[in-house]
């Protein structure tokens, strides 16, 4: 992850432009996560929650806290920058934001579940503080180098625990080469083509180069 975005590491789970062409943020949708990150039920939509104050020795605990849209010397904090990008994207100054998301399936195992258009956000009531939820659909654009179009009518991501079933079944390897880097998980039969998310029976670990060449052909 942190090779493909170039960088040494990544501290925050929100990253707003890491790159020029898009933010990153890190999801988790594991019951120990620090914040309630989900899926919904259409499969191509994310709900984010945004993040806390960083603790101090004045903060002891930030989950009594709201969640920052600005700090105290008014410049913007991540939830800021990400909440004022929905609010030009809902005036039509701006296009959506490109958001590439990656989620953490198994301890140091994240897997990149791709770009999303930062669509809307809202801010609820989580039983102690007010919240951002951010609001992710899949987009389109899956390429920022290329100004090819997925359909989204035949695409659907692939749930949490098939991936982590599929990580531990295929040994966190590509099952052509027994390659552990660049990994993706890959429909055996193309969900474009009647291929499904919802087993693990359809979902293979494939390195990028086995993956590309493979592309959207049924083996």
């Amino acid at each position: 992850m942190c090779e493909a975005e170039n960088v040494q590491t990544l501290q925050r789970g929100m990253n707003f432009r890491l790159n020029p062409k898009y933010s990153v943020i890190l999801m988790s949708q594991r019951s120990n996560a620090p914040y309630r990150d989900k899926i919904l039920s259409d499969g191509i939509t994310v709900e984010y929650e945004g993040h806390d104050q960083p603790r101090t020795r004045y903060i002891i605990n930030p989950k009594y806290l709201d969640q920052p849209r600005a700090t105290i010397n008014g410049t913007f904090t991540q939830n800021g920058h990400f909440a004022l990008a929905v609010d030009k994207f809902k005036r039509h100054e701006e296009g959506a934001e490109l958001v590439k998301v990656y989620e953490k399936i198994l301890p140091g195992v994240w897997s990149l579940k791709g770009f999303f258009d930062l669509v809307d956000y809202k801010i609820e009531l989580d039983g102690k503080r007010n919240v951002f939820v951010f609001i992710l659909s899949l987009s389109a654009e899956q390429n920022t180098d290329s100004k090819a179009k997925i359909d989204l009518k035949h695409t659907r991501l692939i749930q949490s625990e098939v991936k982590m079933e599929v990580w531990k079944r295929d040994h966190g390897k590509c099952v052509k080469c027994g390659s552990t880097k660049n990994l993706h998980f890959d429909h055996e039969l193309p969900f474009s083509k009647g291929g499904t998310s919802l087993t693990s029976k359809n979902v293979r670990l494939l390195c990028m180069e086995h993956n590309l060449a493979k592309s959207a052909k049924i083996e």
